[in-house]
């Protein structure tokens, strides 16, 4: 959809330090024809509610002010590896929530040779996670499901990306042959370490910032 490139922009502010992928439990590996299946369960994140990240996720197109200067709040959740957000096309409640369509550019570890540029559905967002769902052509080929839920000192937070289609013979040629250019198997590996560490962040951004904006 998008021909041109995005060039990777300077680092923003680290509001607290990236949480270490061997802080979660990973899992990466591939379905019998051919998806590929990573999933995530993530460490704690503390002083952080289901609540909050729908609200983050609702609001996520509002600037946020650090140390004076204001940033697009999806480039401070990962200072290093994002690189654009735009609602594509706003929900039915005119927002960024359930029904909206969001386009995502990011290098996972800053390395363009695991660059996406990608326009999600949003599926379903609400205090139970999160999906966003890419089709071609009505054929399902990408779906990243976050699951939250309430833990001792904080929230839990359980990632799932499905890469490929279920679809016979059609699915098979597509997971073994048109993915892996478009998505590397690599790829999927530097996306495991990219999600533990902008997760990570939501406990360094989401307390303060919820609290300023909604209150409680």
């Amino acid at each position: 959809m998008f021909n041109k490139r995005l060039p990777l922009i300077p680092e923003r502010p680290f509001l607290g330090p990236l949480k270490p992928v061997d802080s979660a439990q990973t899992n990466f590996s591939k379905s019998v024809n051919g998806q590929l299946v990573l999933t995530i369960q993530h460490d704690t994140v503390r002083g952080v509610t289901p609540t909050m990240l729908r609200w983050w996720f609702e609001h996520l197109s509002d600037p946020m002010t650090y140390e004076g200067q204001s940033y697009s709040r999806y480039l401070l959740w990962h200072p290093r590896d994002h690189i654009h957000w735009e609602l594509v096309r706003k929900s039915p409640t005119g927002g960024t929530g359930q029904g909206a369509y969001f386009r995502i550019v990011e290098a996972f570890g800053a390395n363009m040779a695991y660059y996406v540029d990608s326009v999600e559905f949003v599926e379903k967002l609400d205090e139970e996670g999160l999906s966003l769902v890419r089709r071609i052509a009505g054929l399902e080929v990408f779906r990243l499901e976050h699951q939250f839920g309430v833990v001792a000192g904080g929230a839990s937070y359980r990632s799932r990306m499905t890469l490929g289609a279920d679809a016979g013979s059609i699915g098979r040629y597509l997971n073994n042959t048109i993915r892996p250019r478009i998505f590397s198997d690599e790829a999927g590996k530097a996306w495991l370490a990219h999600n533990v560490e902008e997760v990570g962040m939501f406990e360094h951004i989401l307390p303060s910032l919820y609290k300023k904006c909604v209150g409680g």
